[in-house]
């Protein structure tokens, strides 16, 4: 399951809480998953029983004790040997953006262009945040330059990605512009 090798990928940065494992996975934006905060510890509950991370209890006198979660030497291998044998990926470009705007061709122009709109800030809204995580290099693992050029070009993917749509937008306003202009010469049927 892809959410095992993703805790076993945070706990090979450092050891984490369950807590901080679904902390960090909310807040990245390619380290989701699409379930409950109980896939995370069922996960867990997984990989310990299959020898691949440990835990130790942190006893706190002002709060529940806290259970930390480590990786062992067969998870590392475990982990680095699903890196190598798994075949990337075509990404999935499920948009429901996109399914709206097909659907939108019998609407008024300017309604076309208040979709876009909205879209359009959607867009600036995640490229602000996405430039502002890889400045603060938020949650990035930093054990060797490689790793961290690493972490910069994930981030760095998710930026282009934004700024591609807003290309994208800005070409699309172009060309209903350029039909509006169109309709206004056709000549008007009777």
């Amino acid at each position: 399951m892809m959410i095992d090798y993703a805790i076993l990928g945070l706990l090979s940065w450092k050891p984490l809480t369950g807590y901080d494992v679904k902390r960090v996975m909310q807040d990245s934006p390619f380290l989701y998953w699409s379930g409950n905060n109980n896939q995370i510890y069922k996960a867990l509950m997984r990989l310990l029983e299959n020898g691949f991370v440990t835990n130790e209890i942190q006893y706190q006198e002002s709060a529940p004790n806290k259970k930390i979660y480590s990786i062992t030497e067969s998870g590392m291998s475990e982990l680095l040997r699903w890196v190598m044998s798994e075949e990337p990926e075509v990404p999935e470009f499920k948009k429901t953006f996109l399914i709206q705007l097909s659907w939108a061709g019998c609407l008024e122009t300017e309604k076309v262009e208040e979709l876009l709109a909205r879209y359009e800030k959607i867009m600036t809204q995640q490229l602000a945040m996405r430039r502002e995580e890889k400045c603060r290099e938020k949650n990035f693992p930093n054990r060797s330059k490689q790793e961290h050029f690493m972490w910069e070009m994930i981030y760095d993917n998710f930026v282009m990605m934004c700024e591609a749509e807003l290309c994208w937008i800005q070409s699309f306003r172009e060309g209903l512009e350029h039909l509006k202009r169109e309709n206004k010469h056709e000549p008007q049927e009777d």
